[in-house]
């Protein structure tokens, strides 16, 4: 019987962890998977050691202040894998905690795989020597990441991104109001403030001012956002009843995992920078970019970063496609009149002739290849 050591570290993982568990399955039923995730992982039959919102944390002061917090649950994982050792670990995103794990289990002689590509391209080149000595295989969302890990002398696979597969059919807009309860003559303005707590906290207030500002010219807007956990629904839920004014509430709609459909079914999109902006190119729908974080851990990784854009679209497309309000120009008075701008034919139309070409270069390559690919390692 396999056993699989698994530590997917935020939402976005615990999704590609799902998948890659039911793949796994139908190849090898009687597969074992324990390690790190959220609730569609231990759904897809994870044990879950860990809960994986432990790890979901972004920018470099809000790592350092849980330091103490993450290095021991990483120890913790060491220690209990290393004692009992898997026949493969895989390691989904989340690489600053991932790679150690990776490397101690690979010393040890189980076969690691890091999925998801950290973004060398972008920023910390240097982690290239890490990883080669951490992982067996590593699998890539984007095909561009390719040579460049071939190119170091590691063994990797393009796994295409699996929101591509997600949204090669799309309904309707007529319909999907029907099914979410919006009037069919509304327009509709998708917000996502990202799936971090700390991301919600930062960015959704943000949001809601643009909200304000918009609903005060234009009543009839509808605003609608889609939350991933039950907790983070309460939790939007209660900033929004703090920050939105009675009138406008009723301009406001929650929805918990049908990301796809709030995408669909809007005219345009407020979007905190992460994997939810390809989404949103595969949706076809034009959006605003924006991200806000800890002043200081921006300067830090500003100053490393090597990228002229944040956003993937503006990074598959080698231009700026989608306009990005990052840090000191994140405020509401400069982002609301170029959203309203969204709604205006031309502009809509550039930014969708863009995302066409986009897409037409990404594919994702079938689950159950994956999952062979993967197995393989210990055949």
């Amino acid at each position: 019987m396999l056993r699989v050591g698994i530590v997917a570290g935020e939402a976005s993982g615990d999704v590609l962890g799902a998948d890659l568990i039911r793949a796994c399955k139908q190849s090898s039923p009687d597969i074992q998977f324990e390690g790190i995730g959220g609730p569609l992982m231990a759904s897809a039959g994870c044990n879950i050691l860990f809960p994986s919102e432990k790890l979901a944390v972004m920018g470099l002061l809000e790592v350092a202040g849980r330091y103490y917090e993450l290095a021991t649950i990483r120890t913790k994982l060491i220690r209990y894998y290393l004692s009992n050792p898997p026949d493969i670990f895989i390691g989904i995103d989340a690489p600053d905690f991932n790679l150690t794990v990776e490397q101690k289990l690979k010393k040890a002689g189980v076969k690691t795989v890091h999925y998801v590509g950290p973004t060398v391209w972008a920023w910390r080149s240097g982690r290239l020597n890490k990883i080669k000595h951490a992982v067996d295989l590593m699998l890539v969302l984007f095909p561009f990441e390719v040579p460049i890990y071939e190119n170091n002398g590691i063994k990797v696979l393009y796994a295409g991104h699996p929101a591509v597969e997600k949204y090669l059919s799309r309904e309707d807009k007529l319909i999907l109001k029907q099914r979410l309860g919006i009037a069919p003559q509304k327009q509709v303005v998708t917000f996502m403030p990202g799936s971090r707590k700390t991301e919600i906290n930062r960015i959704l207030p943000i949001q809601l001012q643009v909200i304000e500002q918009i609903c005060k010219d234009n009543p009839d807007y509808q605003f609608i956002t889609n939350v991933l956990s039950e907790n983070d629904l309460c939790w939007v839920k209660q900033i929004v009843s703090k920050m939105i004014s009675d009138k406008y509430k009723s301009n406001i709609k929650i929805y918990n995992n049908r990301s796809k459909d709030v995408l669909t079914v809007a005219d345009a999109g407020l979007l905190a920078s992460g994997t939810i902006t390809l989404e949103a190119l595969l949706a076809q729908l034009p959006m605003v970019i924006m991200y806000k974080m800890n002043w200081l851990s921006y300067k830090v990784i500003r100053s490393m970063v090597t990228i002229q854009y944040a956003s993937l679209p503006n990074l598959l497309s080698g231009k700026q496609v989608v306009p990005e309000f990052l840090q000191d120009d994140c405020i509401p008075g400069k982002i609301t009149p170029v959203l309203l701008g969204l709604l205006n034919k031309d502009v809509r139309k550039k930014q969708l002739d863009e995302f066409e070409i986009v897409q037409k270069q990404l594919k994702q390559i079938d689950r159950t290849t994956l999952a062979k690919e993967i197995l393989n390692l210990v055949k």
